[in-house]
This record gives C-alpha cells, sequence and structure tokens, in this order.
C-alpha cells in the first residue's frame, strides 16, 4: 500500500515519485540510468535526514495519528506473542476500543491492554476512534488486579485522543473510573510499564498510564489536551494548532527532559509507519529491557519509588 505523505513529507515524495519515473524510463527504454538513479537516491536520504532531523511538535503530532502506525493489536501480535484476549469488565460490557489479555514478550508472561484505533471508517466506528468507556477502563482495571494477583508484569500501550466524553460514558461515570485506575495503579504490587505509541491524550491515557517505567516512541506525544483543543482555548481557532503544540511541549523529548517519561524508544527513519517491523522490534525490546531491570526490585522499594516518581512531577522550586 503507497502511503499517503503528509505536508512536510512532500519534497521526498516529488523526489521518490521522479526515482520511480527514471527507473521506468530506463526499464522501456532499454537505456542505463543507473548513475543518474544512485544520484536521486541519496538525495532522498539525504533529503530524508534533513525533514525527520527537524520536525516540530505539530509534526511529530502528525506522524503520531498517521493510520499506517502499527496500533496496539499490531504490537500484540508481533511485540507478544500467545496473546490471549480477555472480555468484558464484569459489570456492564465489553470494551473493543481497549483490547487487553494474557500474553508472552521476551521470556515474561504478562497482562497487556491497550487502545486501539481503526484504519477505516467501520473499524473506527466499532473501536470508537480509540476512545474508551468507563466499561474500558474497568477492563483494565480487573486486568490490572489479575496481573497482580498471579505475580505477572503489567505493560499498557496508549494510544488515545482522550477518553470517550460521551452522555453514556458519563451516565456510566467516566471520570470515577478514570480516577479509581489512577489510584490503584499507584499501589500495584507488580512491575507495571506504560508505553505511549501514538495518541496520549488527557485522562484517557492517564487511566492506564501510571507505571513504574512511561516509555514514549519518539514521534508520539502525550498531553493534558490537544493542541486543536488548546488552540480553540487559547486564540479561539484551531489553525493555531501548531503553535499549540509547541507551547504544550508534548514532544517524547520534552517530556524526557522534564523527567515525566523514563524513556524514548527510536523510530526508523521518517516514522514508525514507514518500517512497521523495525518499530515493533524497538517497542519489544524496550518493554523486554525494563522488564528485566523492575523484577530485579523488591516490591516495597518499587513501591516507594513509584510513589516518589509521581510526587516529584509538577513540581516547581522557587528562584
Amino acid at each position: 500500500m503507497k502511503l499517503q505523505p503528509l505536508d512536510f513529507e512532500k519534497p521526498i515524495a516529488d523526489l521518490e515519485q521522479s526515482l520511480e519515473d527514471l527507473r521506468r524510463q530506463s526499464r522501456e527504454n532499454n537505456v542505463n540510468l543507473e548513475p543518474e538513479a544512485r544520484r536521486l537516491e541519496a538525495k532522498i536520504e539525504e533529503t530524508k535526514k534533513a525533514i525527520y532531523s527537524n520536525l516540530t511538535a505539530w509534526q511529530r503530532v502528525q506522524i503520531a495519528r498517521h493510520t499506517a502506525r502499527p496500533f496496539t493489536l499490531d504490537y500484540l501480535q508481533l511485540s507478544f506473542t500467545d496473546f490471549i484476549e480477555l472480555h468484558g469488565d464484569r459489570r456492564f460490557a465489553e470494551d473493543p476500543s481497549m483490547p487487553g489479555g494474557l500474553a508472552t514478550i521476551g521470556k515474561h508472561k504478562c497482562v497487556v491492554i491497550g487502545h486501539q484505533k481503526g484504519r477505516d471508517t467501520k473499524e473506527n466506528i466499532y473501536r470508537n476512534f480509540g476512545c474508551a468507556n468507563p466499561e474500558g477502563y474497568r477492563k483494565a482495571l480487573r486486568l490490572m488486579r489479575m496481573a497482580e494477583k498471579f505475580d505477572l508484569p503489567f505493560v499498557a500501550l496508549i494510544d488515545t485522543p482522550g477518553a470517550y466524553p460521551g452522555i453514556g460514558a458519563e451516565e456510566r461515570h467516566i471520570a470515577e473510573s478514570i480516577a479509581v485506575n489512577i489510584r490503584d495503579m499507584m499501589t500495584l504490587r507488580t512491575p507495571t510499564v506504560a508505553v505511549v505509541i501514538g495518541e496520549g491524550g488527557s485522562g484517557g491515557a492517564l487511566g492506564i498510564g501510571v507505571a513504574d517505567r512511561v516509555l514514549m516512541l519518539e514521534n508520539s506525544y502525550y498531553s493534558v489536551i490537544s493542541p486543536e483543543g488548546c488552540a480553540a482555548i487559547l486564540w479561539k481557532h484551531r489553525k493555531h494548532a501548531p503553535e499549540a503544540a509547541e507551547a504544550l511541549k508534548l514532544t517524547a523529548n520534552d517530556l524526557k527532559e522534564f523527567k515525566l517519561v523514563d524513556d524514548v524508544v527510536p523510530e526508523p527513519l521518517g516514522g514508525a509507519h514507514q518500517n512497521q517491523e523495525q518499530a515493533i522490534e524497538n517497542l519489544r525490546d524496550a518493554v523486554v529491557k525494563h522488564i528485566d531491570e523492575l523484577k530485579q526490585i523488591p516490591i516495597e522499594q518499587l513501591l516507594e519509588q513509584r510513589y516518589e516518581k509521581f510526587r516529584r512531577a509538577g513540581f516547581f522550586a522557587g528562584e
């Protein structure tokens, strides 16, 4: 499938089209144009490095939302093995926007859950565009407690613009379900790892994001509000989303600098959607590495470190 280029990727797409045309002419006319093709390939690589090494916050947001990026189920099928999906919150319903269950990653058996988006209209409606209802968060809590009971690491894959704000979700107490998860994840007696794989939006992300290790993919974002929402409030127009993205400091490198995330997982040049296999392998290696480290720490010490980690968040010292 040919990927639709983002606006800032169009110079690369134009060069790739020129290369494709050159190779076609070489085949059709039986002319050796390989030296010109090699020069174009070098130019493409040079342009890619120039563009992707200087991405703005808004450009990273666009990459984080790319529909060709690996989603949670892609990681569950390829980063993890032996995945067995578990359904329902045992109170109201199953939430397809947050699949989870038992799996193995590396040598570790674990419990895993994550937000799932769709790649077309039908799938997005089924998955509710990755916006979980209260039953999704209550299912997540049920699986967290299962992980604790059987002494299994808990892994969360975050990719949501936010929790679902509809009337039904409010009637079933979406805010309460997220608050309970945040509270109970603080005292969960098992190692926990959360990874922002795309969008990390507001309380919808925090509802499964309070973990011993919080990781972000290089081109993901994590924010209290979307850039468009912030622009609508502060500038009264969504066209200011690029300025809002810059002001929000929502990129992985920004948040690593602020010590709000613990590690940045590298992506292939151009983003995870350009090379899904490499992105999936990078995530697996990062999660395994952090689980290995966490399992060496006694549980009481781990709980104390988790408490101190989140107490430090948002603390500012006066001059």
